[in-house]
């Protein structure tokens, strides 16, 4: 085994020790902190992917895109914003009419897609196919994938079957309490088999790799690495069901353990064929040790949406 593989992982355990108690807090808080903390995320993640973008000569819209993101980010915590708003108008005998969660956020992108296109009309900078496309792909790979993580949180407990978990339909103080933490733990839980499985694969396919994953994107991943990561994904959401995650049945944490193990690391393999077309190591330079948010997070853009799915449309059907 080549120790200089390993010559950053100090650094890179110093950076990450804070951060994951930081993103652990919020998960927990859930809320409007939980929003904040990834449309933070994905607002860097998304100037990242503009930055790959204008390594090839586009010129997105990077102010325009970086608003349009963040409003999609708030369609997904949208549903809280409407009850309270609608409860502070009520109290002051007020009736109030609002989007349902799904208008407001067509309704986001709706506009954004038909002012991208009317700006680049009126724009004389590069290419307006290429500026247009990249502007739009950057909002929805990187802001609606990553948003889809804030709604797996409001699901607990805005979406929340209490009927099917609990005797009664009712939710007093206690079930309300439960069903939070069930959240917090839930994000939680993702976030570990994600780190599990990058982890896990690294040391697995650094010291066991033999044979190539798909070297023509990413050179340094090997199958056997990949198996490590799908075995150790796999088995923290089994290790999550036991201890903190007890509405989820054994094969919905297996499902959800799967849809980390593969769909991560070709969510990995994505990024790294952004980069690689750029021609660059990194997405930026900003978290020492790690390179940029989105290389942190690259597996969230193919792991958030399906989770979100599976969870909504299966477990809390």
């Amino acid at each position: 085994m080549d120790s200089s593989k390993f010559s950053s992982l100090p650094k890179r355990v110093a950076v990450a020790i804070p951060a994951i108690a930081v993103i652990v807090w919020l998960s927990m808080l859930g809320g409007y902190w939980f929003f904040f903390l990834i449309a933070l995320f994905s607002s860097v993640a998304l100037y990242e992917f503009y930055g790959l973008a204008e390594h090839k000569g586009a010129f997105p819209l990077k102010a325009f895109g970086l608003i349009a993101g963040f409003v999609v980010n708030g369609s997904f915590i949208y549903e809280r914003s409407q009850v309270e708003l609608f409860g502070w108008f009520e109290s002051r005998g007020i009736r109030l009419s609002m989007f349902s969660q799904l208008q407001f956020l067509l309704v986001v992108l709706l506009v954004f897609l038909l002012a991208v296109l009317l700006i680049e009309l009126f724009r004389q900078k590069g290419s307006a196919i290429l500026n247009a496309s990249t502007t739009v792909a950057g909002v929805c790979i990187i802001s609606l994938f990553f948003g889809t993580l804030i709604y797996v949180r409001e699901l607990f407990p805005f979406g929340f079957p209490v009927h099917k978990f609990f005797p009664t339909s009712y939710a007093g103080d206690a079930e309300l309490a439960l069903i939070s933490r069930w959240g917090g733990y839930t994000i939680v839980s993702i976030f570990a088999s994600i780190w599990m499985c990058d982890t896990f694969a690294y040391f697995g396919g650094s010291t066991f790799g033999r044979h190539k994953l798909f070297e023509r994107v990413s050179p340094n991943k090997s199958w056997e690495g990949a198996v490590f990561g799908f075995a150790a994904a796999l088995l923290t959401m089994m290790v999550a069901r036991a201890t903190v995650l007890d509405y989820l049945r054994v094969q919905d944490a297996l499902v959800i353990g799967a849809i980390v193990g593969i769909f991560g690391q070709l969510g990995d393999l994505v990024e790294s064929r952004f980069k690689r077309d750029a021609g660059v190591k990194d997405s930026s330079a900003i978290i020492p040790g790690h390179g940029g948010v989105y290389d942190r997070f690259d597996s969230l853009v193919f792991v958030a949406p399906l989770v979100y799915l599976y969870i909504d449309f299966v477990v809390l059907s």
